[in-house]
């Protein structure tokens, strides 16, 4: 675990979203090991919080799932454009050695 206060703060959000729990003041400054009022009171760590919180909810709805699926389904089109290329490339490749 990292001893920098927003890279903790990081790290139990992230923690208790995978965990599927609730992400709260309370169990982030439990996992990060910080202070429940130095998370209200620093504004960066805060907003650390208050993302991962909006983030959680949103995962939840039919809007945030339809907003995953198509960052999803764009990631996926990306990865494929470049096997194609990449499979284009080889073939190149092979014909050129085939040739020597």
């Amino acid at each position: 675990m990292t001893d920098e206060p927003t890279g903790r703060v990081e790290q139990a959000c992230r923690h208790l979203l995978t965990t599927g729990d609730d992400v709260t003041f309370d169990a982030v400054a439990a996992h990060a090991g910080i202070g429940r009022a130095t998370l209200y009171r620093r504004p960066e760590l805060r907003a650390i919080v208050e993302e991962h919180r909006q983030h959680g909810r949103d995962a939840l709805t039919l809007t945030g799932l339809q907003v995953q699926i198509e960052q999803l389904r764009l990631a996926l089109e990306a990865v494929a454009a470049n096997t194609r290329r990449h499979e284009e490339q080889l073939r190149k490749l092979n014909r050129c050695s085939q040739t020597r």
